[in-house]
């Protein structure tokens, strides 16, 4: 399928870090890890930075679901669960998102969530785009761009997908999950914004300790996300663990925390690998990420500061 793609000094435009309030909408395979429930958090408590519209449920395949549609649907549920301790629950709407991967390029699938972002998206004017984070799967947002490629000039996606370009591959699992999809978002010329996993998130590492000291006692949230923590594994002694899906409203928050550079969209292989063509269009690319800024600026952020 080919695309409209814009111009390049309109995507140049729309790739620069965003000054002022944005709004978002989330999507998320919330149920897949911790670290989607510490981003959902984040992201609702930086008003002052980020609104965030609705949240869709990204499908997920791994240990804790039975397939795609499985962990969609406990997605879903999460997300829901997040919002009533949050008391959100009637001000920010959850969507059912995939409940399959794209069984072929160009075949986008049908759900609740792509049909309510083609609708958000197109809603927008020129100069005020609909910020998409996905830090899951990209099935969703894929099968937006392909049931109307128009949304390409009313969007922004910011994806933790794939790892760094200098990394010897780039199977990761939101990524490695749906082929189809990735290749539609780094081939379609959407305004992309990259957030490598290995080498760049990868950084964002914490301790049951920390989230004991600067997180359990930030009221039911805060105990809510020291309880998902410390049952994510059996020794904590000399653990830690990435949270890997903050980076990206780390990013809306300060991208001075991320730094980034325009390069060109990079080349997907089917065996999950990188390749580089400098006349391919172009996206913005994490190269780095400050890992105590966010983690401050996290914390704070669950005390309401």
């Amino acid at each position: 399928m080919s695309f409209s793609t814009l111009p390049q000094e309109e995507l140049i435009r729309r790739l620069q870090p965003p000054q002022g309030k944005v709004s978002i909408v989330l999507d998320t395979d919330t149920f897949n890890e911790i670290d989607d429930q510490f981003a959902v958090i984040y992201a609702l408590q930086s008003q002052d930075k980020i609104q965030v519209e609705a949240c869709y449920a990204a499908p997920f395949f791994n240990s804790l679901s039975s397939g795609p549609r499985d962990g969609m649907e406990k997605s879903y549920n999460e997300l829901k669960k997040i919002l009533s301790i949050m008391g959100k629950v009637e001000s920010v709407p959850v969507y059912r998102g995939s409940d399959s991967y794209l069984s072929d390029a160009g075949v986008p699938v049908e759900s609740e969530a792509a049909r309510n972002l083609v609708e958000r998206a197109m809603a927008r004017g020129a100069d005020d785009p609909l910020y998409v984070v996905a830090i899951g799967a990209i099935t969703n947002v894929a099968s937006a761009i392909l049931m109307e490629p128009a949304i390409i000039g009313k969007i922004v996606v910011i994806w933790l997908g794939g790892h760094a370009l200098h990394w010897p591959d780039t199977k990761e699992f939101n990524l490695a999950q749906d082929l189809h999809a990735s290749r539609t978002v780094l081939n379609c010329g959407v305004p992309l914004i990259l957030m490598p996993c290995m080498g760049v998130a990868s950084h964002l590492q914490t301790t049951l300790s920390e989230v004991r000291d600067y997180v359990m006692d930030k009221g039911e949230i805060g105990r809510y996300l020291y309880e998902t923590y410390k049952n994510c594994h059996d020794n904590h002694v000399g653990y830690s663990r990435v949270i890997w899906d903050i980076s990206t409203i780390a990013f809306l928050n300060n991208d001075a925390w991320l730094p980034s550079d325009i390069v060109h969209s990079p080349i997907l292989s089917s065996d999950f690998r990188w390749s580089f063509d400098a006349t391919r269009h172009f996206i913005r690319y994490v190269r780095y990420v400050n890992r105590d800024k966010v983690f401050q600026d996290l914390f704070a952020k669950l005390a309401g500061k």
